[in-house]
């Protein structure tokens, strides 16, 4: 097993002395307290310019004002009924959890935990983990403003103007929040996020009475504070997260410095903003389409930026590079390809946290539709997608061509994904090696859908911050439908959102014949136990018939050790799936029956039914079938 020293050299090895370099020194300034210099705390105020000269500036949003939009308007109940709870401050945290914020909420209470953050510390200050404190996502969640969507749709499909309220929330948090103190200011993506939104709330009610030349003045300088913050702060997310929190930061300071070209620094934040923006994009979304996060909601994140990139930048004459738009419609392609047709749903595979940042259509969080309808009309390209209302608010391009996947195998080799799509089955099975930080243990996981039903799901993520068997068994291999060796994990787990010892050396095949279809793969894993252990699988799934056979052999795996194949089904179809299990030589494995556990939407979880099938003799063969009445 793996000591101290092993894992140092192991991480170095994989993030490389750049990382290890900057993160030790950010470290140093911070404890130091040489770090908070750079962020002052409630600064004198400044007007930049004045709102009557900010509306004559030149840059075009997506809309001139909420006059001149144009598309038919829906009003239905769902919208009202969100939007009546929001007024009543109850609130759909991570698009999951309704949660009574109260009218009168202050902006640093958690909510899950009930504990009240120092509003007077310097955010150097806020740690992002504390057992007391809790989850710090559930204080982040109201203040990244993505409610004023649900606001200003009922405002559009209602006919009734909000901008006095939407304004009194945004002047009540500028109030609750010093600048640079408390937890609000701690991550600056979640700042970042905040401009965007106030951005677009600032253009739908450019015309309002509500918007004063106070209320402006305060916004205006509140947004400066925050992207001076992100400019100063941008080597921490591009150098020790390097994640969509890059590609939200740099698209802001593009935007900002767009927007708000009057502001100190603006110009910089512009040039440098789009450059970084277009670097991030091309680094992290490789070249098949699949992004480095590992993870489907994430990738969702960045369609949205990425929509919002496109056509900003578009509409202001300042097209980006081409690697942008080749990586945008690859995005579409690998997530379009994952999507389940009946609902719109996809794998509920990797880290997920609820992130829905611009919500501008009713329908579930998992529903990838909307998002993906969107920036694929910016692209030119028509998914053969019910319309969505999404588009419309982006003032998106009419589509010139239809594009949507085709039945049969679909390889996106390097980001380790192989998709096999039938008219009622989508099976997905995840094999990759690892160049970029892996954010679950989960190679060789395989999923099936059936009907729109996910017959074999990953167990998802819950919560970022609870207890570490929880943390652990979401983020480890237990909770995905592939192999373990006695109750390790595949990657040696370390801090929050650290694995030591990737998953290396895979290979994999994806194809078709006559009657069925034929993955083989295979990943060198378990390395901190002993470095030449290799999972392989073959998945056999019959054409046309909900039937998969499941081949899984440890090689070079110690014989102590045992062999344990995990396979999770919800509840409500638990009877409708067969898994039977046997050796090579075809005598019949007795199955351990046991409660797992099922998160969907981030915060909340569910009882699953969890099947394991154990042996030393380190081959195990799987028939699964789903019931066709």
């Amino acid at each position: 097993m793996a000591g101290t020293l092993s894992k140092v050299i192991n991480l170095l090895g994989n993030m490389g002395w750049r990382y290890a370099g900057f993160r030790a020194r950010h470290e140093l300034l911070r404890k130091s307290g040489l770090l908070k210099r750079k962020f002052p705390v409630n600064p004198a105020f400044k007007r930049y310019c004045s709102l009557a000269q900010w509306k004559q500036q030149p840059a075009v949003f997506f809309f001139a004002d909420r006059e001149s939009l144009t598309f038919a308007r829906d009003p239905d109940e769902e919208l009202k009924t969100t939007f009546n709870n929001i007024k009543n401050g109850v609130f759909l945290l991570f698009n999951s959890v309704q949660t009574d914020l109260g009218k009168n909420y202050d902006w640093v209470t958690n909510p899950d935990s009930g504990f009240h953050y120092d509003i007077k510390k310097h955010w150097t200050e806020i740690p992002d983990y504390s057992r007391e404190a809790g989850d710090i996502k559930f204080v982040w969640e109201k203040s990244r403003f993505s409610y004023l969507y649900d606001v200003m749709r009922y405002d559009y499909h209602f006919k009734e103007d909000q901008a006095e309220f939407v304004f009194a929330e945004i002047i009540s948090w500028i109030r609750s929040n010093p600048i640079n103190c408390g937890p609000n200011y701690r991550c600056s993506q979640e700042m970042s996020l905040r401009v965007m939104n106030w951005l677009f709330a600032l253009y739908y009610y450019r015309n309002s009475p509500s918007l004063t030349n106070e209320v402006f003045d305060q916004v205006q300088h509140t947004i400066y504070w925050h992207m001076h913050h992100v400019y100063n702060n941008i080597n921490f997310s591009r150098i020790a997260v390097r994640n969509n929190h890059a590609i939200t930061e740099t698209l802001a300071l593009y935007l900002t410095g767009t927007f708000f070209p009057s502001m100190p620094g603006a110009d910089v934040w512009k040039k440098k903003g789009k450059a970084w923006f277009e670097e991030e994009i091309a680094y992290q979304v490789y070249e098949d389409g699949t992004f480095l996060q590992f993870s489907m909601n994430y990738h969702r994140v960045v369609v949205q930026l990425l929509t919002w990139a496109i056509v900003l930048s578009e509409k202001n004459g300042d097209k980006l590079s081409d690697a942008v738009y080749d990586r945008a419609r690859k995005s579409v392609v690998f997530l379009r390809t994952c999507m389940v047709e009946e609902n719109g749903w996809l794998p509920n595979y990797g880290a997920n946290d609820g992130a829905l940042f611009f919500k501008l259509s009713n329908g579930h969080f998992r529903d990838y539709r909307p998002q993906l309808d969107a920036l694929a009309e910016v692209l030119g390209m028509d998914l053969a997608l019910d319309g969505r209302e999404d588009a419309a608010w982006c003032g998106s391009g009419r589509p010139t061509a239809t594009w949507r996947p085709e039945d049969g195998v679909h390889t996106f080799a390097q980001g380790g994904y192989y998709v096999i799509r039938e008219p009622q089955t989508l099976t997905f099975i995840k094999c990759g090696s690892y160049k970029d930080r892996p954010s679950q243990a989960d190679n060789l996981h395989l999923d099936i859908w059936y009907k729109g039903e996910n017959i074999l799901p990953d167990a998802g993520s819950y919560k970022y911050n609870t207890d570490a068997e929880t943390m652990r068994y979401f983020s480890g291999t237990e909770s995905h439908n592939t192999v373990m060796l006695d109750d390790k994990d595949q990657m040696l787990k370390g801090g929050h959102f650290i694995w030591f010892f990737w998953s290396q050396n895979a290979r994999a095949s994806l194809k078709e014949d006559e009657g069925e279809y034929t993955f083989i793969g295979s990943v060198n894993m378990f390395r901190y136990i002993t470095p030449h252990i290799v999972h392989r699988r073959v998945v056999v799934k019959q054409k046309n018939k909900p039937i998969w056979q499941v081949k899984d052999e440890m090689i070079m795996a110690p014989a102590r050790m045992e062999m344990r194949q995990m396979w999770h089904t919800p509840l409500n179809i638990s009877n409708k799936v067969s898994i039977v299990a046997g050796t090579e030589k075809g005598e019949r494995i007795e199955g351990q029956k046991r409660d797992g556990w099922y998160s969907s939407l981030y915060g909340y979880k569910e009882k699953t039914e969890e099947w394991y099938f154990s042996g030393r003799n380190k081959i195990i063969d799987t028939n699964i079938t789903v019931e066709t009445n």
